[in-house]
């Protein structure tokens, strides 16, 4: 029997539906996985196709989707000789195009976040118009915490966010769940249980007016939109740091905390990849960023010692290289951003709208 699809991609109703079918990786994007929905995305794109896309995950799973082949990353970066990096730059290239693809759709893409939403379902939700947080819930960008740096267009999106929300999320890599993704404004609805029962058939059935309805408001988060974009607002992380140290309270003693385990190198590749991503003139620009980025972390110390510390060893221990933000220096972050030889870089689909 032959092993059942990553993707399941079908035509119901008025919408086009791809389910994420990898149960065991709670549904973690692979480079098959990127082609067959981009694949899907292009053969729906046209008049002839559904008036909308949803974007959901086979069910008896507490995943939407939690990211991507971390483990494939790691050991392209490892590579002896001419492969390395390859398979990595590989799946950077596809997976970026599709978050292109999604910012750029003519139609309504609506993604049912029902589940573990990080890294790669990030990028594969928070691009399209319209993004259903439910109770079950669970966004971060983790990336800070392995050695990576916030992709999928989180240089764009992040920013975007209200005041320094998005610095906040890149840095920590704190979890929002439930509401909390709606208040932060990632997702543009909720549905509690009982909407959410039937939903992505309703969706089938009725497009986007199913959506009618469903939460668009939530509570702001604590501790406050004025506190975070005090403490966060800085363009330097010793300076974020600093205020944090000064600032009274349980809640800045845990975010310092947090940013104390966190890599250094990957704490200022992520706060420059955002203030860029802030003044970029298109989410284009801001994703042949981010590939120039990608190709050289994953072949870099830290991204190494991330995965054995967090994902192989799981002594939660990761020895950092250098260890401070002190040591990270403008020049290491130069080498790490500059283009890419000619040629090697990222392009968008051909025939695509900017963005």
């Amino acid at each position: 029997m032959s092993a059942a699809p990553s993707v399941i991609a079908r035509v119901e109703g008025k919408a086009g539906r791809l389910t994420l079918n990898r149960p065991a990786a709670l549904h973690a994007l692979n480079l098959e996985m990127c082609v067959a929905l981009t694949e899907a995305l292009l053969g729906w794109r046209g008049a002839g196709g559904p008036e909308v896309v949803l974007i959901d995950h086979a069910p008896g799973t507490r995943g939407f989707c939690a990211g991507g082949d971390i483990r494939m990353l790691a050991e392209s970066g490892a590579a002896e000789g001419p492969e390395r990096g390859r398979a990595a730059r590989a799946f950077f290239h596809a997976e970026y195009r599709l978050n292109h693809l999604l910012k750029t759709y003519p139609k309504p893409v609506i993604a049912l976040m029902d589940g573990v939403t990080m890294g790669g379902g990030v990028g594969i939700s928070v691009h399209g118009s319209h993004r259903v947080a439910t109770p079950n819930t669970v966004f971060a960008m983790p990336e800070t915490g392995i050695g990576l740096f916030p992709d999928v267009g989180g240089g764009w999106f992040l920013p975007r966010l209200a005041g320094e929300l998005g610095t906040w999320l890149a840095l920590t890599g704190v979890r929002l769940k439930g509401r909390e993704v709606l208040s932060a404004r990632v997702a543009t609805h909720f549905a509690d249980g009982g909407a959410l029962s039937g939903l992505a058939l309703a969706v089938c059935a009725d497009g986007g007016a199913a959506l009618a309805g469903l939460e668009t408001t939530a509570p702001e988060l604590a501790p406050g939109a004025a506190v975070v974009d005090r403490l966060f607002a800085h363009d330097r992380v010793e300076d974020i740091i600093a205020s944090l140290v000064a600032e009274p309270g349980e809640w800045a003693a845990a975010q310092l905390g947090t940013l104390r385990t966190r890599s250094p190198q990957t704490l200022k590749v992520a706060l420059r990849q955002l203030r860029l991503g802030r003044q970029a003139a298109s989410f284009a620009a801001v994703m042949e960023l981010e590939y120039r980025i990608g190709a050289r972390v994953v072949e870099r110390h830290d991204f190494h010692e991330g995965v054995r510390a967090l994902l192989i060893d799981k002594d939660n221990q990761p020895r950092w290289d250098p260890a401070t933000v002190e040591e990270v220096t403008d020049a290491m972050l130069d080498a790490i951003f500059a283009p890419l030889p000619e040629g090697e870089g990222w392009t968008p689909l051909p025939g695509l709208a900017e963005a």
